[in-house]
């Protein structure tokens, strides 16, 4: 049976080339869940969008208000989608673009915390932004992202 609608969300995956290879600019999950952890909390900026909105539409908007700067211009490399362990559906796009993770302000959510207390916190939404080779990059990300990096790798080979 398949769900009424499938959570479906869209990222730029920004790359750079150095002189050690391949760099992808991933961000650490905001929040209280993730706050102690780093494999597997690491991920493309990504976001949910609806079925009528465009995936590269909301895959730039996403950018934006993950990472509070505009999304760079240049060539999207289609690296396609993957479906999360929770059954989300991932579409992601490459960009060669360079950009300071310090000038990052990223966009905020809110929720009740700690759980059924009644009290409500604010979290960003990626609590730092670092540019990572592939090696540490595939130790960090969500699972099932690491199959970007490996088409991000074999795209640019």
């Amino acid at each position: 049976m398949t769900p009424a609608r499938e959570r479906r969300s869209a990222g730029l995956l920004l790359f750079r080339r150095t002189d050690d290879g391949l760099e992808v600019l991933l961000g650490h999950m905001g929040g209280p869940f993730f706050a102690k952890r780093d494999a597997g909390a690491w991920t493309v900026p990504k976001g949910e969008y609806e079925p009528d909105e465009p995936a590269w539409d909301a895959a730039r908007r996403e950018f934006q208000e993950e990472l509070g700067l505009p999304p760079p211009d240049g060539e999207a490399v289609p690296l396609g989608e993957v479906r999360q362990s929770g059954g989300k559906i991932v579409t992601v796009w490459a960009v060669e673009a360079d950009l300071d993770p310090a000038t990052v302000v990223p966009g905020t959510f809110v929720m009740e915390w700690p759980p059924r207390s009644g009290r409500t916190q604010e979290f960003p939404e990626l609590d730092r932004v670092r540019w990572l080779d592939l090696h540490r990059a595939r130790e960090v990300v969500v699972k099932a992202q690491a199959a970007f990096l490996d088409r991000l790798a074999e795209h640019s080979a």
